[in-house]
Formats: structure tokens, sequence, C-alpha cells
């Protein structure tokens, strides 16, 4: 694994997981109670391993580099380095990234000048448990050039993905970027590509790409290609040796707000899909040192998860992610909801502000309330009018979830 760097692409402007990155980027959002996006590509390469590691970054950064720093440091004895990469003026160019392999292109003196003879490239805002040595293994072992990351999907998620086709010696020949012709569509399906779970009969990119160093130096320098998917690896079949590596666990891309929401609350059940509790496969953050989390007499939690340092009272919680630093007040009800927690607690009403967390009776049903919100007394999150899309006074709705965005308040006595 020496010889192995993963590029971890810090996204684009994640206009779909508006309002939630108004103030940071996608991989920066957290998720879990107690972890941001970021975390997970960080934590499969750990586990995997790969301890070189360079994100790079473009949009709304401070947030996702402090993570960075506060959180993934080795220490002398171990050969490793985590670099933070922020998109730069310089010389060649003076224009921001203009797609995935653009960004890979214009920060390539960091990490292709050194000694590794792969180069792994990494999504930052994905939801799996991946170990990356069986994907190296598998690309050194079929003699490769590129190996790209595929997941088996449905018809109906066909046109959101890269789809691929391949031949018995997992060779891929042929990838649409999000194909919408029905023609080409049938083309690309696979019949039997898993009977287990039949349906699945496609093979999306995962966005996950194994370079051979020289292959991906040749590819960036020798072609124009701002983005892998729809540029650099139509251009490379035929030329070089391009295989797929089937993945056959939980995956996902967080993307939108519907996605990002039911991942979370998919943690909440008794075998999630996704799982936190794997000893052999640990999710890394950021150490806080928070006391425990802290339940008074009359409370109710099922189905729940809860991160460290919050302050429950009497109250009822179902099927929903509690935040750190989590403030909820007596008789409040929170169902099929995500709260991300605060940065820091108040605990008193300060200035006249609705003081930070769920006030006392409180009813909160499908929403997502961002870090520091202050939510006042008898509020009404339900969005019993079913209504799909808003922009509201301190609130957005979403495919029907509310969401009150980070900072955001609430004031005493709101329906929503």
């Amino acid at each position: 694994m020496n010889d192995v760097c993963a590029v971890i692409l810090g996204g684009g402007r994640g206009t779909r997981l508006y309002p939630l990155t108004g103030h940071r980027s996608k991989p920066a959002v957290p998720f879990g109670a107690e972890f941001r996006l970021i975390d997970i590509p960080m934590s499969n390469c750990i586990n995997s391993g790969i301890n070189n590691i360079y994100v790079l970054t473009q949009f709304l950064m401070a947030s996702l580099q402090r993570h960075i720093y506060q959180t993934y440091k080795f220490d002398t004895f171990r050969n490793g380095v985590v670099e933070v990469l922020s998109a730069e003026q310089t010389n060649e160019s003076m224009a921001w990234y203009q797609g995935t392999a653009d960004a890979v292109r214009k920060q390539r003196h960091h990490f292709m000048e050194d000694s590794y003879e792969y180069i792994l490239i990494l999504s930052g805002d994905h939801l799996y448990q991946m170990k990356y040595d069986e994907f190296i293994s598998n690309h050194i072992e079929q003699k490769a050039d590129i190996t790209i990351g595929c997941y088996p999907v449905t018809t109906d998620k066909v046109p959101g993905f890269g789809i691929l086709q391949a031949n018995e010696k997992s060779e891929i020949t042929n990838f649409y970027e999000k194909p919408k012709d029905p023609a080409v569509i049938e083309k690309l399906r696979i019949p039997g590509l898993v009977p287990e779970e039949p349906g699945k009969e496609f093979l999306a990119s995962m966005g996950i790409y194994i370079f051979s160093r020289e292959v991906l130096r040749f590819l960036l320098e020798e072609t124009d290609e701002d983005d892998f998917g729809a540029g650099i690896i139509p251009h490379a079949l035929g030329k070089f040796r391009v295989q797929s590596f089937l993945f056959n666990g939980y995956w996902e891309d967080i993307g939108t707000i519907r996605s990002f929401y039911e991942a979370n609350l998919g943690l909440t059940n008794t075998v999630p899909n996704f799982n936190l509790y794997d000893p052999e496969f640990p999710l890394y953050s950021r150490p806080r040192f928070l006391a425990p989390t802290k339940i008074t007499k009359g409370a109710t939690l099922e189905n729940s998860i809860v991160g460290n340092g919050s302050l429950i009272e009497d109250a009822r919680i179902d099927h929903s992610v509690i935040g750190i630093r989590s403030i909820i007040r007596k008789g409040a009800s929170i169902a099929h909801s995500v709260l991300m927690g605060a940065d820091y607690y108040q605990f008193s009403q300060q200035s006249q502000l609705v003081p930070i967390g769920i006030g006392e009776g409180t009813v909160i049903r499908n929403a997502i309330i961002d870090k520091n919100a202050r939510i006042g007394n008898d509020v009404r999150i339900l969005n019993e009018a079913g209504t799909k899309e808003k922009d509201g006074d301190g609130y957005f709705i979403r495919d029907g979830i509310v969401i009150v965005p980070k900072n955001g308040v609430i004031p005493p006595g709101t329906f929503i």
C-alpha cells in the first residue's frame, strides 16, 4: 500500500444538497450523529492500509479543511501524509477546476512526482465500506491500466449514473455517461449480472478509479478532457486495458436531500445496511472528548441513535438520528428526523434569542435540523399539507422534507 496514494475529490457546489451545503462543501456535511461524509473515504483508506491521502477542495472549503486538520494526523513513526490541496491560480492556469479530471490534472504535481505506482481516485460524498487493498490487488493481478469500481443497479437508476458494458473477462468495452436513450440502455443490459438480486442488470460506475501512474499521466497530459466519467474513461477505451471490479456491498451516492435523509435514518435499523458497529472496520472522526449523553426520567427513545454530549429531558424520540451536543427539552416529540446537533452549548436564553436546541413541547416529523439551530417552544414542524418544494421563513422544504438550515431560528409557536 506504500505504492498507492489516494486522491479524494472534495465535490462541486452540491446544489442538490442545498441548504445543507449553504455553508459547507458536500464532504463536510455531518452524518450519522458523530461524523462527516469525508470520514467515510478517509476511514476506508486507513482501514485498507493507505496512508498517503490528498483531498482536493474548491467550494466552501474552510469547514472541510478544519475537520481534516483536526482529525487525521499520523504520528512520527508512521510513513504517511494527509494533505488538503485547494484550487489555486498558477502560471499555467488562472481557472477554477472544470471537472473531476481537471482537478486532478491541476494538482498532479503534488503527488505524481513521488514514487507512487498507483493513483486511487475517490469521491468525498459516497456512503460505503470497502477494502481498497482487494480492489488494487485485482488491478495488479489483471495487469490493468485502469480499474473502475462498479455497482449493479436496476433500470430506473440508469439515467443517474455512468453505465458500463463488460465482457466475460471483466474488461470494459463500452461506457455511457447517464444514458437516456432506451435503445442505448437496452444495449447495456447484462442479464444475470447478480443472480441473487433479479432486476439489477446494469453495471454502474461508482466513481472509484485506480490508475497505473503513467497511464493517468498520459491521459491528463495528452487530452483536455475535464471529467473522468464523461471524458477520460471513454477516451481510454480501446487504447488501454480498462477493467471493472464488481462491488456487491452497500453503496449510496449522497447526492440529494432524499438520499441523505434516508441514508441517515437507515442507520437506526436493527440490521443497518451501513454498519457503524463493525470492530474490524471502524469509522474514524475527530475526537471531541465530550461527556456521555444524559437522558432524564420520562424520556422515551426507540429505534434511534444519539451522539455524545447530548442532553435529553422528558421527551419522546422515535426513528431518528440525534447529533452531538443536542439539547432536547421536556415534552418535545421527534420522529423520522435527523438532528445534527451543535458546535457548542447554550443552556440559557441570551440577548432575547431562542436558545440552541429543541424547545419544550415542540413536535418534529420528517425533518432535517442542521447544526446550531434554535427551535422555540411549542413549534410544530409537520408539513401536514405534503408540500414538496418550498422556501419558507427560516426553513426549506425539499422532496417533502422540512429542513432548518445551520444557525436557523424558528420562533416559539411556529407551525410549519
